[in-house]
């Protein structure tokens, strides 16, 4: 089949983005007219209007974005920009996978010469992903014909766990958050000295003088008018028959349902707001907001914003790796977090204001602060980028050992990709549903037609089913090419297994299903 001479990718149903365009101009020019004639009321017509009108930028773009590709490169078109890029300056053209709601988001990714990479507008999936493959395909058909395209056959995948991909959402969620326990530690020492000032406060008199009733307790009397219980999430309401000092009050729902209409109550006021409402059957107190409590939700984002920082260290010692090969995952580090959150949120919720006041609570602190140094030693080294064929394989002890492993593509000994182990030892290697023991409804692998070409990290293409850790094993099937991914130690071992019984010229397949 021949290869097309120019690309040209376009939004699907370009004419509705225009409609939907030219409606949403309309909207506006109604609103504007609203506007001139009653710029005093703002009706519902108004509204309405506006909401669409909002809608015109974004039917603008799609209706104007376009992507062009022939011999010279790349042209790319939006409502706020144009770039051309040729071909000798494109080293590669890669998938990008980003995660939407109900389906994954597939986009092109071009890698400069310069390291730099930036993602075109068009194509994108959206649901219509046999159509983005097409495109994309016909994309690097034109980069093989006038470039020099680093990869052949299959595009590298980025996806989120990939290095390749650019951390700015974990950089800004960091930032948010160190943010956050900053200004909440800030107002500690005030929840404090206003918690104690409420504790030590005291009922106000007639020589108390005007200046100072603001720091006493002003108790009045007063009568539940009627009571609004709301049943979803909003505020319920107790009404007063006097407005005098206050004519409502939001309180939960429980609250609202505890009191009745025309009961007599007593309001405490104290700094201007009510802090208590008691009944004949119910006493009402106001949340005062305890230093214990911001001291908590301080340490909880600075917690958060530790494990943004995991993240970024990860990626940060992936550097060296391919775009498209797999991070390991910073979950280690967030269980390290974890054992940091058992010993330091109690501290600081009772000891807020003074954690090392006390030799107990100085040995606390420094027990919790040893346990949380050796879990991040810990996470330090199940972090790390193993390169392949780094682990050597276990010798042998003549057992049957069931090891977390997937063939990658779907086999005679592999029918529907249902192996998720490999068993190796007393018998030949087999693919196996289950992890042991026993051999039941495993099936033996020919060892005697495979040969291990190379072992590489796992990347974005390998699927979702790899975890970041593995390692991939290519293997050459008689000519076809066939992947198994493992831990790196397990997979080693299996690799071992499978040049020994090579070696060894296989053996007779019925031993690797015998059953118990």
């Amino acid at each position: 089949m021949s290869e097309p001479a120019e690309v040209i990718c376009r939004v699907p149903a370009r004419n509705v983005s225009w409609w939907g365009s030219g409606v949403c101009a309309v909207a506006a020019g109604l609103a504007a007219l609203l506007v001139w004639q009653r710029p005093d009321v703002l009706s519902v017509a108004f509204w309405l209007c506006a909401v669409i009108a909002l809608m015109g930028p974004i039917f603008l773009y799609l209706a104007t974005a376009r992507l062009t590709a022939g011999a010279y490169g790349l042209r790319s078109r939006t409502l706020l920009r144009r770039r051309s890029v040729p071909w000798s300056r494109i080293v590669d053209l890669r998938r990008c996978i980003q995660s939407g709601g109900n389906h994954d988001i597939h986009r092109v990714s071009v890698l400069l010469d310069n390291g730099r990479s930036f993602r075109l507008p068009l194509p994108t999936s959206g649901e219509d992903l046999a159509r983005f493959d097409a495109e994309l395909t016909a994309l690097r058909a034109l980069h093989r014909r006038y470039g020099s395209p680093a990869t052949d056959g299959e595009a590298p995948v980025i996806t989120p766990r990939s290095a390749g991909r650019r951390p700015v959402v974990t950089w800004i969620v960091g930032v948010v958050l160190l943010t956050a326990s900053a200004v909440a530690a800030s107002y500690v020492a005030d929840a404090a000295s206003e918690q104690r000032a409420w504790r030590a406060a005291v009922a106000c008199t007639d020589a108390t003088p005007a200046a100072e009733r603001r720091d006493c307790l002003a108790t009045f009397d007063g009568v539940i008018e009627r009571t609004d219980v709301n049943r979803g999430r909003g505020s319920s309401w107790l009404y007063f028959t006097d407005d005098r000092p206050i004519d409502r009050l939001s309180v939960s729902q429980d609250d609202a349902a505890a009191f009745r209409a025309g009961e007599k109550v007593e309001l405490v006021f104290w700094h201007g707001s009510a802090r208590t409402v008691t009944g004949e059957h119910r006493v009402w107190h106001d949340h005062l907001i305890s230093p214990g409590e911001l001291a908590v939700f301080s340490a909880l984002c600075l917690l958060g914003a530790g494990y943004a920082g995991a993240r970024l260290l990860v990626r940060g010692r992936g550097r060296g790796l391919r775009d498209d090969e797999l991070l390991p995952s910073a979950l280690p580090f967030a269980g390290a977090l974890g054992v940091t959150a058992v010993w330091l949120l109690p501290l600081l919720h009772l000891h807020s204001t003074d954690p090392l006041s006390s030799p107990g609570r100085v040995a606390w602190a420094a027990a919790g602060t040893a346990v949380t140094a050796a879990v991040l030693v810990l996470a330090w080294r199940a972090t790390r980028v193993r390169a392949p064929g780094e682990v050597r394989a276990a010798a042998p002890d003549g057992r049957d050992h069931f090891l977390a492993a997937r063939f990658l593509e779907a086999t005679t000994y592999n029918p529907n990709y249902f192996g998720t182990h490999v068993v190796v030892g007393e018998g030949p290697p087999a693919v196996t549903p289950h992890p042991g023991p026993g051999r039941f409804a495993a099936r033996r692998i020919p060892a005697e037609r495979l040969t291990v070409t190379g072992v590489r990290r796992a990347r974005g293409g390998d699927g979702d089913t790899v975890p970041r850790g593995w390692h991939v094993a290519e293997l050459d099937d008689g000519g076809t090419p066939v992947r198994l991914a493992a831990a790196p130690a397990d997979l080693a071992r299996i690799t071992d297994a499978l040049e020994r019984e090579r070696r060894d010229g296989g053996r007779d397949p019925e031993t690797a299903t015998t059953r118990p």
